[in-house]
């Protein structure tokens, strides 16, 4: 795509997230979308970076933006394209006021290459009239449930509802940058050698604690090409949350053990870091597919990889029975949003029985597959009871041979038991739910 702007100016950085915004506001996925974007040799690393900055921040406060655009204009656009670009511009000018001069001016050079440059003075306009009005109109965004909260009101009622207490922190925490949190291999390095790498590099970065003993919080997202260890496979990203899984499988060598929905190998990898086991590796999309294996390979590690829906059991079984089985099932994401803001607005409260009624098929199909005294780890990454506390009732109602088994550290947010753990986002990670199933011999 070819625009005339100079690649490393702000107006082409804001013109690019605008489309990718646009692309999510008619329904694409957000990854896709700036993907769609790349102009060749025009992608430069640092205007890469920008783009995706200014696409990620709009959809974060969507809610909020969207909110203010409303009350600038007379009547809704009819260019995607420029209602897009305002929306970039408009938060722009709310996080770093000082530079309003260059956000307005650049703003109006992005606008000058959509429909032939004429909406340059309507942005120019709107961006100059919200400059005039920006008190009376924050003023106004924080006595909207929608603009104050940043998550469309179905999100903020369910939350609200079911976590109570919990939900403002929910909520807020959804809203903020995602920390980013390196899991060790301990085959091929010790944490303590790593955190003084780290040091040694620039990185500030601390241990995650004793109930993640692989697990380094950085202070701060950096490039994995700056990680030492990363490229030699000793070091992953993952998120201090998710790495309570594989140890929570209470893993042994030789054990058979399916990671049923794999992609993009994270968990998988964890799994085979830690014990010596016979790991098959399911996962629907084949593209998906292809990453375990590239992340496997880094790392030092082999499975059987396998591109299959695990609820088809005929088409990717042999007969024997597994070990260990990780159920880590699609879900709404609604414990992940921030590292993928687009969810908040994609996402439709039915969704939530969508991929509910997904999960169940799924947990039935493999619980068929499960040795006697085997267990299964069942994982989501919502906040939902709908997909999390209400789905393992339900799963335990219909297998009479089902036993729930404890999980360390004692019960968590929402928790009716030790065997019911909702992790809630925070600064330090991730929210996720989890629970242990045995198999009764």
């Amino acid at each position: 795509m070819t625009t005339g702007l100079p690649a490393d100016s702000l107006a082409f950085a804001m013109l690019h997230a605008a489309r990718a915004v646009e692309a999510v506001i008619d329904g694409r996925n957000l990854d896709q979308a700036l993907a769609g974007q790349a102009d060749g040799a025009a992608w430069l690393p640092a205007a890469r970076g920008a783009v995706q900055d200014l696409a990620y921040g709009t959809l974060r406060d969507f809610g909020r933006g969207d909110f203010l655009l409303s009350r600038l204009l007379e009547r809704p656009l009819a260019a995607p394209a420029v209602r897009a670009l305002l929306l970039i511009a408009l938060r722009r000018l709310e996080i770093h006021p000082s530079a309003a001069h260059t956000t307005v001016d650049q703003a109006v050079e992005a606008a000058a290459t959509l429909h032939g440059g004429a909406f340059k003075g309507l942005v120019n306009a709107v961006l100059r009239n919200f400059l005039r009005q920006a008190e009376a109109l924050f003023a106004a965004a924080e006595a909207d449930p929608v603009a104050h909260g940043r998550h469309p009101r179905w999100w903020l009622d369910t939350v609200r509802r079911e976590l109570g207490a919990h939900a403002e922190a929910v909520v807020a925490a959804g809203n903020l940058h995602p920390p980013m949190a390196l899991r060790v291999n301990p085959r091929r390095c010790a944490a303590s050698d790593l955190l003084a790498e780290l040091a040694a590099a620039g990185i500030d970065a601390r241990a995650c604690g004793a109930d993640i003993p692989h697990g380094i919080l950085l202070e701060h997202p950096v490039p994995v090409a700056r990680l030492p260890g990363f490229a030699d496979g000793r070091v992953s990203v993952q998120d201090a949350g998710a790495q309570h899984a594989a140890p929570w499988l209470d893993l042994a060598a030789g054990q058979r053990v399916l990671d049923a929905c794999a992609a993009p190998g994270g968990k998988a990898a964890h799994i085979l870091e830690l014990a010596d086991v016979e790991l098959t590796a399911l996962e629907l999309d084949a593209s998906r597919a292809s990453r375990i294996g590239a992340n496997l390979a880094r790392l030092g590690l082999s499975a059987q990889v396998r591109v299959a829906d695990c609820r088809a059991v005929g088409d990717w079984w042999d007969g024997r029975p597994f070990d260990r089985i990780l159920a880590d099932v699609p879900c709404t994401a609604s414990g992940v949003a921030r590292r993928h803001p687009d969810i908040k607005w994609l996402r439709r409260e039915s969704d939530v029985a969508r991929f509910a009624a997904q999960a169940r098929d799924i947990l039935d199909a493999l619980w068929r597959v499960l040795a006697p005294g085997g267990r299964m780890l069942f994982v989501t990454c919502s906040v939902f009871s709908r997909e999390n506390q209400q789905q393992v009732a339900a799963f335990c109602d219909r297998h009479a041979d089902c036993l729930r088994v404890a999980l360390p550290g004692g019960p968590l947010c929402g928790a009716e038991s030790l065997t019911d753990h909702l992790l809630l986002p925070t600064a330090l990670h991730d929210g996720f739910y989890f629970a242990l199933f045995a198999k009764r011999v």
